[in-house]
């Protein structure tokens, strides 16, 4: 099995109160529920993530915006990505604001997850009526 299509099995089949960094991810899930009930859908990314920025503040959490990873292949720096948000040094969050994420939004995730070194990530879509439909928990097996 591929390491894309083992984070989506683990994804889809981690009991929720086992996920890695349970605590961690569900007070940026309560961050991003704020931030949706202020702004609702229909912005870009960008202002969703300035407004996320300003939440993790509020609640003291340790965040970099736009943080930028390089990528090698085969031992070889091959580029650089940037990541939307990398939360207290565990969690990759991913900003969407489309009308459906797809499994194209998920692999952006995997492969930053791997880009970063961490096992954790959230993709989270604004651009949805509530919030919490659009939220996905992605998590790399360390096997």
């Amino acid at each position: 099995m591929s390491e894309h299509n083992r984070a989506r099995v683990l994804r889809a089949h981690f009991p929720k109160d086992q996920y890695p960094e349970k605590d961690l991810t569900e007070k940026i899930i309560g961050c991003a529920i704020s931030v949706h009930r202020e702004l609702g859908p229909g912005y870009l990314e960008v202002i969703y993530e300035r407004a996320l920025a300003y939440e993790f503040r509020k609640q003291g959490l340790m965040f970099e915006r736009q943080r930028s990873v390089k990528v090698f292949y085969d031992g070889v720096e091959v580029g650089e990505h940037r990541i939307d948000i990398f939360v207290e040094e565990k969690v990759v969050v991913e900003l969407k604001s489309v009308e459906r994420l797809t499994s194209r939004h998920v692999a952006q995730v995997i492969s930053t997850l791997k880009a970063v070194g961490v096992e954790v990530g959230l993709l989270i879509n604004f651009d949805e009526a509530r919030v919490i439909d659009g939220i996905q928990r992605v998590v790399l097996s360390r096997k």
